[in-house]
């Protein structure tokens, strides 16, 4: 069956026009099968480069989605359980003191009255922060004065970090997006007795032939490398106009190898390689996962009462957490009325993934602009997919 994507085209082109993005690549899935691909604008708008479907994007959390995978692969292997504490694998989680309610210091604290599980990391229900987005708060301060997202130390030397700081909550009381999957990450390395990008290769990105997924883009292959750019206004999401960022999030990122192989955002990748891991979510075909694995993950496993909320922004109504992305409870204004189920999440840069368990299809869209996870145009890329569909 052929669908007529052109109201998708036509918007994604309006945001190029309006200099929101500078360029952007779609691609929606029914089953296995690609039913739309297009690319619009530019991978370099100073060059002029037009978008290609084989250019390299920063995806950053997207990598979440893998980290999770990795470990899901670990507990089919019998190698962890999701309820088993991380403590028996990370030391340096055990006996976590958490910050106190009003706490103004962060040696405010008080012992943890219950362990941190494997299963909260993969939910961001384990208490941790990361320093990103909290603005002005004690978590905030102590996160950046440790430089807990320090590039340039190992997964291992992370851990030691935390271990100093206290939690945000106690360890399944609530949600906080967080350095999780980067201990996901430390915790792969230690359970398989890999480095954690050798894990990935040989469990992941190798059988599903992702062959430009990486922690780093080699020299022969920075040409694809799709420039990164910033809004002129951040307070004003749809200000018209960009500007180029060549040292973010730090010198070399992403070019030049660095001590830590982030599992929370450290891969660069492509539309062709997103499509590779949203077609083994799929039925109908080989799938890393066991299908019943996928199911598990794609649902909320948030505690009754809890959602999921971001500073600054507050809640997100309508939406639980699986193990590797948000769940869709109840839609939004802005989701499509048929996206009840949906199983999705994105990276800071732009980059989306959303799978429709109910309805079999999954839609990716890959474009680098900072600061635009769930910005308007990624809503109407879903809204304008479900209804060329027929999902209304």
């Amino acid at each position: 069956m052929t669908y007529d994507f052109s109201a998708v085209n036509a918007a994604m082109q309006k945001y190029v026009d309006r200099q929101i993005l500078s360029g952007v690549s779609t691609a929606v899935l029914v089953g296995r099968e690609l039913v739309h691909q297009h690319c619009t604008g530019w991978a370099d708008r100073e060059s002029q480069t037009p978008m290609r479907d084989d250019h390299l994007f920063r995806v950053f959390s997207n990598t979440k989605l893998i980290t999770s995978v990795a470990v899901l692969l670990l507990m089919e292997d019998g190698k962890l359980e999701l309820d088993q504490p991380v403590e028996e694998f990370l030391l340096q989680l055990a006996h976590m003191q958490v910050l106190k309610p009003g706490a103004t210091r962060i040696d405010d604290t008080e012992p943890a009255r219950s362990k941190i599980t494997i299963r909260h990391l993969l939910c961001h229900t384990a208490g941790l922060s990361y320093g990103l987005l909290d603005h002005g708060t004690v978590m905030y301060k102590a996160y950046n004065e440790k430089r807990v997202m320090n590039a340039f130390t190992t997964l291992a030397e992370m851990m030691d970090v935390l271990a100093e700081l206290p939690l945000s909550f106690h360890p399944g009381e609530a949600w906080e997006y967080s350095i999780a999957t980067d201990v996901l990450a430390r915790l792969v390395e230690v359970v398989s007795g890999m480095s954690f990008d050798r894990f990935l290769q040989l469990r992941i990105l190798n059988p599903l032939a992702m062959h430009d997924t990486s922690f780093v883009v080699p020299e022969h292959k920075l040409d694809r490398l799709a420039s990164y750019y910033a809004g002129t206004d951040p307070q004003n999401i749809l200000q018209r106009g960009l500007r180029k960022l060549d040292k973010s999030p730090y010198p070399g990122a992403f070019t030049t190898p660095v001590a830590r192989l982030s599992g929370g955002g450290g891969l660069v990748s492509s539309m062709q390689d997103m499509l590779s891991l949203m077609r083994s979510f799929m039925p109908d075909g080989d799938t890393l996962l066991r299908p019943e694995t996928i199911k598990l993950m794609m649902q909320n496993h948030l505690p009754a009462g809890t959602g999921i909320a971001f500073p600054g922004v507050g809640d997100v109504p309508g939406k639980g957490f699986g193990l590797g992305g948000a769940v869709t409870l109840k839609p939004s204004s802005i989701d499509p009325p048929a996206s009840v189920g949906e199983f999705e999440w994105g990276g800071i840069a732009g980059t989306h993934w959303w799978i429709s368990p109910r309805h079999n299809i999954a839609g990716v869209l890959m474009t680098q602009r900072l600061m635009s996870f769930w910005h308007p145009f990624s809503f109407d890329f879903k809204r304008l997919a479900y209804e060329t569909l027929g999902l209304k």
